[in-house]
């Protein structure tokens, strides 16, 4: 899987996309207009090693749903991000057996690195 999930209304997804500078090879997936599938999370949980990891806890819906005060399993992360879009943290990166989550310094570092050598 080579693959890029975001979304085209996030401007950090934009902006990282851009940086990225991906190569045609990476499949962009706008996840608004194309929700993930429980196949794929199920690849992205593989590598990333959980639900939780890929869990986006700034979402508006996370906070007006109330589930900060809750205490969530992995069955209750897959749900959510399975449920609605914006519960998936984003952009995720996808290349081969790696996977790079979310838009922190070092992630996108890694992500950079990685593409450098294809």
């Amino acid at each position: 899987m080579r693959t890029l999930f975001f979304l085209k209304t996030c401007n950090t997804c934009i902006r990282i996309q851009k940086e990225l500078n991906l190569p045609a090879t990476i499949e962009l997936r706008e996840l608004k207009s194309k929700p993930i599938t429980a196949h794929e999370l199920e690849a992205l949980v593989t590598r990333s090693g959980s639900y939780e990891s890929l869990f986006n806890r700034r979402s508006k819906l996370y906070t007006s749903m109330g589930l900060k005060h809750e205490v969530l399993q992995e069955k209750d992360y897959r749900h959510y991000i399975l449920d609605h879009y914006s519960f998936l943290k984003r952009p995720v990166l996808v290349i081969d057996d790696k996977i790079y989550i979310g838009n922190s310094k070092n992630e996108i570092e890694g992500a950079l690195n990685h593409l450098s050598k294809l």
